[in-house]
């Protein structure tokens, strides 16, 4: 009996073989999102576009991205995606398109699209396994006269590329880039999970790009809304807070410091000589202690100790936030369409750290004109700037969202739960050196409780915002109509009044400033012979003089201002008016022209700005954003 089962056992040991990275996904693509044909296509123009972002950003170059879809067979699609980066050397091209698990960014700590290496040449592979083709590949880079164009296969077994040809071509036009060309098994479908609802949420928290989609005969454009490109991100050490035991005894042993205070010092951020010595004292290991030499218990009572000692937040310089002024741009930019009444302060909340992580989240909320108002608020989910189209519903946001009573912030929830209805779309980005995605598919966020925990602080803070806007709103049409009276009817009853008595008219300024106690701004548009003309009318309805500067921002970075009746203090994304005196019952208009090819909405919803008066006594116009002295300094002195 004993002699079958060793023979048992010889036989099974023989079947037993190393199975490749590239062998284990080809027949797991749906890990990867390759698990329907609709999700094919999307998850395939997602990849190649994320990375085209992080290579132009990388290089300091504002991203002009071209993305075309051709149906050349049923369910067969060409993808060709196109930028401006820097380009691939030719000796590169190979393993950035044809291994999978390769990449520069996997061992940083640091924010970024991609990282773990997976995500274009997974496409590679997918198209090769749904269609059989190559993937071709054109790369300039600006040291080059002539462009490196590979076709390219992928060796699952090996998980190395295959180059199927190569040649030296020219490059008309092209100073450098990058030319991707796959073609796969897919279907192509308009709305919630479409190709477009991707490259528009893209568009709305990458406002710096500039992205133009062809399909179907038709071209769209998502223009760029501003030229400032994200700060880059810089990578740093882990944070101690919240790093797994498993992960620091592993670091302990691999260390080279010979001091346990050295290790905390040199392998963890924001520890000082200081504070190991306090970590180390309140967990009663000597910090003379070799690391590598640190018991488990000792590990345990080291990174307990860590929770009673004061440890500074993580280093911001390795997450690049949106920030709540480009959000806003972003939104207005993609959504003006539907013409929406309240844009909330977006919310950019303070870095916290989840198993040695640092991650910053920011909420945005839009609300009102056109958007529909049956059915579930829209949420748009983000990830470093990436869009989640997928999962939704098993997602750390729509966990947060849930968790809150929108009633009492003005939206529908039936019985206080579940996800809240109404003319409105919520907008959530988590930006980590490690998103915890649940998958390698990264189409879902983790319901880690740090996470959720901030996602629904964030929201809160624009849900008060909101009904801040609507409880406004309420004494924004009796003031309108108040003043409105005063305006048109108070004129009449003095010149009746003034005809009845046989006197003159008596000077109304004052009594209207008495009656209305508000900085009140009107703005007007129209358009003649392809130049848009704007007014400002500013008047000073409060007893006291003001001294106002007055904001506008422009619709486009390109948008050129043509005159002013003002000179602005400063051109560039955004106009700025000083008015160093207006005072009390007195007006103020300015004047000015923009360049052509802008269409109404374009400029309908062009926010105006007032520095200079409370909000309360603002009508017509928004109060400075709290985060835009910081950004606007920064314009100025540039």
């Amino acid at each position: 009996m004993g002699c079958n089962v060793d023979s048992i056992a010889e036989k099974l040991a023989e079947k037993q073989k190393e199975i490749s990275i590239g062998e284990f996904f080809e027949r797991n693509k749906h890990i990867l999102g390759f698990d329907t044909l609709t999700k094919s296509l999307v998850t395939a123009v997602k990849e190649g576009v994320d990375n085209s972002l992080d290579a132009c950003e990388e290089a300091d170059i504002l991203p002009d991205i071209t993305v075309k879809i051709d149906e050349i067979a049923y369910q067969e699609y060409r993808v060709v995606i196109e930028d401006n980066g820097p380009g691939i050397v030719k000796r590169k091209i190979p393993d950035v398109f044809g291994k999978l698990l390769y990449g520069s960014r996997f061992h940083d700590i640091r924010q970024s699209r991609g990282q773990q290496g997976i995500g274009v040449s997974a496409v590679v592979m997918y198209g090769q396994l749904s269609t059989g083709r190559p993937t071709i590949v054109r790369s300039k880079i600006a040291e080059k006269e002539y462009a490196i164009e590979m076709e390219i296969t992928m060796d699952t077994k090996r998980n190395e590329a295959e180059i199927v040809s190569e040649e030296v071509v020219l490059w008309e036009g092209k100073e450098h880039g990058t030319k991707f060309e796959t073609t796969i098994k897919g279907l192509l479908r308009s709305g919630e999970h479409s190709v477009f609802e991707y490259l528009k949420n893209t568009a709305i928290v990458n406002p710096h790009a500039r992205i133009t989609f062809h399909c179907d005969g038709d071209t769209t454009v998502f223009k760029r809304a501003t030229d400032q490109l994200p700060p880059p991100t810089v990578a740093v050490k882990p944070h101690i807070e919240g790093i797994e035991l498993g992960t620091f005894v592993k670091m302990a042993k691999e260390s080279d410091r010979r001091k346990l205070g050295s290790f905390l010092v040199n392998e963890f951020s924001r520890i000082s000589y200081r504070t190991a010595r306090e970590i180390a004292s309140k967990a009663d290991v000597d910090d003379d202690t070799n690391p590598s030499s640190l018991t488990l218990d000792e590990c345990k009572r080291i990174l307990k100790a860590t929770s009673k000692v004061k440890i500074m937040a993580p280093e911001t310089d390795c997450l690049s936030p949106i920030r709540s002024m480009l959000i806003k741009k972003g939104l207005k930019n993609v959504l003006k369409g539907y013409r929406p009444e309240f844009y909330s302060p977006p919310t950019t909340r303070e870095p916290r750290v989840y198993s040695g992580n640092p991650f910053q989240v920011e909420v945005g909320l839009v609300y009102g004109g056109d958007l529909p108002s049956e059915g579930s608020v829209r949420v748009l989910r983000i990830a470093n700037r990436v869009p989640l189209l997928y999962k939704k519903g098993g997602c750390a946001t729509t966990t947060a969202i849930k968790n809150i009573d929108w009633r009492i912030y003005g939206l529908d929830q039936r019985g206080g739960s579940g996800m809240p209805s109404g003319p409105a779309i919520i907008m959530i980005h988590v930006a980590s050196t490690r998103v915890p995605f649940t998958s390698e598919a990264k189409e879902a966020i983790a319901d880690i409780p740090e996470v959720v925990d901030e996602i629904e602080r964030g929201l809160r803070e624009c849900a008060r915002h909101l009904r801040t806007h609507l409880n406004r709103e309420k004494r924004r049409k009796k003031i309108s109509r108040k003043f409105r009276i005063v305006r048109e009817i108070l004129p009449m009853i003095a010149e009746k009044s003034a005809d009845i008595v046989d006197r003159d008219v008596p000077p109304l300024e004052t009594v209207m400033t008495k009656i209305m106690g508000v900085v009140y701004v009107e703005k007007s548009f129209d358009w003649e012979n392809g130049v848009c003309r704007g007014i400002l009318d500013i008047n000073n309805y409060t007893p006291k003089e003001k001294e106002l500067v007055i904001y506008i921002e422009k619709p486009y970075p390109e948008t050129e201002l043509l005159k002013s009746s003002i000179e602005p203090a400063f051109d560039g994304e955004y106009l700025k008016w000083d008015i160093e005196s207006l005072s009390s019952s007195k007006g103020e208009s300015i004047e000015f022209e923009f360049d052509g090819g802008l269409e109404k909405e374009d400029v309908g919803g062009l926010e105006v700005y007032v520095e200079g008066v409370k909000e309360t006594s603002l009508i017509g116009a928004e109060t400075l954003p709290d985060d835009w002295g910081v950004e606007l300094a920064e314009i100025e002195k540039e």
